[in-house]
């Protein structure tokens, strides 16, 4: 049996499947998750202060653990602060510092979460859409927290950003932080990226661009675990169908660097052992 792992997904045991789709994906053949945290406002509605993120976080690490129990390997949470906070919060009447300030305190929790042993590593990023010079600044200040905070910590940050290609800044400030640029992961990628590591989502054509490159990359499907959009953006069987299809196709040193080596350089887990355990 060979390890297969996606990289970024959502389990909501609030208002969607929780546990039971990690199921699923054990059905089709997956080992391990890195779970993420829905965005806060969809978990416990409206965070003002740190509480709302522990509770958040709590709930998160949680259904981790159910998950966990369905599978070959491991489920590990991944917790931060999701960027388009920021926006909810300026709506709200915050200023962006403000705003910038909650979220940088949210960060500090995730990394406690990280430092007292559930959670592996830290999410953070900018927006993906088009925000006001002020709101950017705030959230490009926000996403060098995470930097600050992996590093001191010691774990990995993924990052939720906007589309592209060229994210050599991003690893630039993440290393002035101290944190390693392979510790940094461009979540949703579309294939190859500059900078950070990439999580490619686990369609042919992004997949196909990662494997040619021959560059260190992961596999998600973003899955979000909404009975409102029950496979969006993917469903939790498609990293085990999409390996297979690599497999087939003969690409077993891609899918070894994609699953054994990339998350072991990345987030120090190794998920061959863990297959055992």
């Amino acid at each position: 049996m060979h390890p297969v792992l996606d990289d970024h997904l959502h389990l909501d045991p609030v208002n969607g499947r929780g546990a039971d789709a990690a199921a699923e994906f054990a059905r089709a053949g997956g080992t391990h998750l890195l779970v993420l945290n829905k965005p806060s406002w969809s978990l416990v509605g409206d965070v003002d202060d740190e509480a709302g993120f522990r509770e958040t976080f709590d709930i998160t690490v949680e259904v981790t653990e159910a998950a966990d129990d369905h599978l070959d390997g491991r489920a590990w949470p991944v917790l931060g602060v999701h960027p388009a906070l920021i926006s909810k919060l300026v709506e709200r009447g915050y200023t962006p510092e403000e705003a910038r300030d909650l979220m940088q305190r949210g960060l500090d929790v995730a990394g406690e979460f990280v430092a007292d042993g559930p959670a592996l590593a830290i999410k953070s990023g900018r927006p993906h859409y088009d925000v006001d010079d002020d709101v950017w600044a705030a959230s490009n200040a926000v996403m060098r927290h995470a930097f600050e905070v992996g590093a001191e910590v010691g774990c990995a940050v993924q990052l939720h950003t906007e589309g592209g290609d060229d994210f050599s800044q991003v690893a630039e400030w993440a290393e002035d932080a101290g944190l390693p640029r392979e510790q940094v992961v461009k979540h949703y990628a579309d294939g190859p990226v500059e900078g950070p590591i990439p999580s490619v989502i686990a369609r042919k054509e992004s997949l196909t661009a990662a494997v040619d490159a021959g560059v260190p990359f992961m596999m998600e499907t973003d899955f979000i675990d909404d009975p409102d959009r029950p496979g969006a953006v993917l469903g939790p069987k498609t990293v085990p169908r999409r390996v297979e299809w690599l497999r087939e196709a003969g690409h077993d040193e891609a899918l070894y660097r994609a699953h054994v080596e990339t998350p072991a350089r990345v987030y120090g887990i190794d998920t061959e052992a863990t297959l055992d355990e």
